[in-house]
């Protein structure tokens, strides 16, 4: 896996989290079966960058948590022979997920975690938008998470 985190902000210590999102990333990869060579971008950001991107993307003019962008929606793109096959980017804002951390009561990494999990599964055509497609994304979400010892307590 060819991962690139980009940080943008500067309000929230990212210290240990490179490391939770390659093995989140990777975790997921593994147990959903993704073969070959992928490459993932994760930008880390804060909230009025993500509220940005949220109302240009989405015409939703608030910050959320996370948001993803899918490289094999839409048009079939042509990749070259023998290069990464590109799933997209995922934009996290580090203080929505410390905000959201404090209120669950759980680690930063639990809740980067979660949100790049999350992020991977849309990236790879799972959504949420009725309650089965919910429940389903859920499960393989904490399955996840499972694998890197960040479950739930």
């Amino acid at each position: 896996m060819e991962l690139f985190i980009n940080n943008e902000q500067d309000s929230v210590d990212t210290a240990g989290l490179n490391s939770v999102i390659r093995q989140v990333l990777q975790a997921g990869l593994e147990l959903l079966a993704v073969a070959g060579p992928v490459e993932v971008g994760v930008t880390l950001v804060d909230n009025e960058a993500i509220r940005a991107l949220n109302r240009q993307y989405r015409q939703i003019d608030a910050a959320t948590d996370v948001l993803s962008f899918a490289q094999e929606e839409g048009e079939a793109f042509e990749q070259p022979a023998g290069a990464p096959r590109l799933l997209g980017d995922i934009v996290i804002s580090l203080e929505r997920a410390r905000e959201q951390s404090e209120a669950f009561n759980h680690s930063l990494a639990r809740e980067v975690g979660y949100l790049i999990a999350h992020g991977l599964l849309h990236l790879l055509g799972y959504d949420h938008q009725n309650i089965e497609d919910k429940e389903k994304m859920r499960s393989v979400e904490e399955q996840i998470m499972a694998r890197v010892n960040l479950a739930r307590d």
